[in-house]
């Protein structure tokens, strides 16, 4: 297949910032607030001409829903990751895309907006699945883990300086079940909100079927697969911070505006990129080019234009 022309096909993957901002509560009325605000770029694109699959994140919002759930227990059943995980894919496509068709109207752009929960596959070989080490919902005190490991079955680790949390595996994204079907709605003109959160974990069973997993899938990795299955040359990887820094929080901090696959790993090999931070995000990149990506623009979710224009952020390309 030929990779398409670049400035024609992207995947922009909303950073968790865009809908909750740090020391929020995470309101309902919060995250249309910085919805309206966060999607000024991606409309910029659509008013270009692009072609658009938007991931994000939810962090907060799967957080708080284990909360809702933890605290109804005895009233009503226990969800188990991957049905909260849809539950909130679906909440925060229908915000997003309400958003998006609001301001696509105001400025008199006439596009379709979908906004479709997505299955992502994962192997049920992968090694997280013997190791879970992705922190997700409350924090607990140390005399009631032994508890909560006995009665829910759950693995729980000590989350540095913050308490005791659950922990559940990360597996590598293989493949999207719903491919075909996001090419259909692209390829008809609709611009599709898909894969939130990472996707719906999902492996195959022995006759072919898929099962849900308790697991979170990095949504960067995901978007990048997502990037790769739709051929889109491009993808935009939109977080809180303007430009990829070297010796982060280091009295030798400085920014870095292009880097080539070669130059990102050998930084990343150097402790430049910190696993918890921005090192999944330059991994992403490096897959998403050594697949047949042309390249990759990492940026803050507010400086989308600006960064697109050469004013800010950081190209990674082959």
């Amino acid at each position: 297949m030929t990779r398409r022309a670049l400035g024609r096909r992207a995947v922009v993957a909303l950073g968790g910032n865009a809908i909750t901002r740090p020391h929020q509560e995470g309101t309902v009325e919060q995250d249309y607030a910085n919805l309206y605000k966060s999607l000024a770029g991606v409309v910029d694109m659509i008013e270009e001409g692009y072609e658009l699959l938007l991931t994000h994140g939810n962090g907060p919002q799967i957080g708080n829903q284990m909360i809702r759930v933890e605290m109804a227990e005895g009233e009503a059943p226990i969800l188990p990751l991957d049905i909260m995980g849809a539950d909130i894919q679906g909440g925060l496509g229908y915000m997003i895309e309400r958003v998006l068709r609001s301001k696509l109207r105001r400025r008199g752009l006439s596009r379709a907006v979908c906004a479709m929960l997505t299955m992502v596959e994962v192997s049920p070989d992968d090694p997280a699945f013997d190791d879970p080490t992705k922190f997700v919902g409350s924090f607990f005190r140390e005399e009631d883990v032994e508890a909560l490991r006995r009665i829910r079955g759950w693995d729980i680790k000590e989350d540095p300086g913050r308490g005791y949390r659950r922990v559940v595996p990360s597996p590598e994204p293989i493949d999207i079940v719903e491919r075909r079907e996001i090419l259909t709605l692209i390829e008809a003109g609709a611009i599709v909100i898909s894969g939130g959160g990472g996707g719906i974990p999902v492996c195959r069973d022995p006759r072919g079927e898929a099962v849900g997993v308790e697991g979170v899938i990095d949504k960067d990795f995901s978007s990048s697969i997502m990037a790769l299955r739709i051929d889109a040359p491009e993808l935009f990887i939109l977080t809180g911070i303007e430009t990829v820094q070297l010796d982060f929080a280091k009295p030798t901090q400085r920014p870095v505006h292009h880097l080539t696959v070669a130059q990102a790993r050998e930084y990343a090999a150097q402790g430049h990129f910190p696993a918890g931070s921005m090192g999944p995000k330059i991994e992403a990149a490096c897959r998403f080019i050594q697949g047949g990506g042309s390249r990759v623009l990492i940026t803050d979710t507010f400086k989308l234009s600006e960064a697109r224009d050469g004013k800010t952020g950081t190209w990674i390309t082959a």
